[in-house]
């Protein structure tokens, strides 16, 4: 009797190995198994960040091949030096990291290849990328505004030198910190925080040539 009352609670503190593998895992622990080559274990790790890589570098590029393509690059980069990352800075740093130098690289070799960039070039709206969708009970006046306000805001960002850019998408799209953008950028964090101060300039004074502020 005492054997079998054992054995009930036995079974009651193993979970089963389906229950095990529902359980969400620390972010630590799906690193230290991605770099021990498990590649279930890196999907799992960098699907918290995919959308958030591909929003960077649509906003930043502003075409959508273009960010399917940093994403993608920037994920078999990941794939392929996770066992180099060391872990002195966070994993989505890190991360971040990869996908402004690939996004870097990706403007520069545009900017050769295309002296002049059509202003009729068609583009995907902001309602394509993963963002909050305005409640369709609104006053479809609102719901219009919000919209010609989220086009002016990326007409303007594409007007900002790539120098600030990158740093206020940073900072005021991905609400990292300075210290997190300076390790990302390869930045001091006072330089961090004289481009976000030009950037912000600049974007205030697009928008009220746009919107008329």
């Amino acid at each position: 009797m005492i054997e079998k009352q054992r054995n009930e609670v036995k079974k009651s503190l193993i979970k089963p190995k389906e229950e095990i593998k529902s359980l969400p895992l620390p972010e630590s622990e799906l690193i230290k198994r991605a770099k021990e080559g498990k590649d279930e274990f890196f999907e799992m790790l960098i699907s918290r960040y995919e959308k958030k890589i591909y929003n960077l570098a649509y906003r930043f590029l502003n075409n959508e091949q273009d960010a399917i393509e940093v994403l993608q690059e920037t994920l078999i980069r990941a794939y392929r030096f996770i066992k180099k990352f060391q872990e002195r800075s966070s994993f989505y740093t890190w991360l971040y990291r990869i996908a402004m130098n690939v996004a870097l690289r990706k403007l520069k070799r545009r900017s050769k290849e295309e002296k002049v960039i059509s202003l009729d070039q068609t583009v995907p709206g902001y309602e394509d990328i993963p963002q909050e969708i305005p409640d369709e009970t609104q006053n479809p006046e609102l719901i219009y505004e919000r919209k010609e306000l989220q086009k002016a805001i990326r007409k303007a960002l594409e007007e900002v030198p790539e120098v600030y850019r990158s740093v206020v998408l940073l900072k005021d799209v991905e609400g990292l910190s300075n210290k997190e953008i300076a390790e990302i950028l390869k930045l001091t964090v006072p330089a961090v925080k004289s481009r976000l101060h030009r950037g912000r300039l600049f974007l205030r004074e697009k928008l009220k040539d746009l919107i008329k502020i």
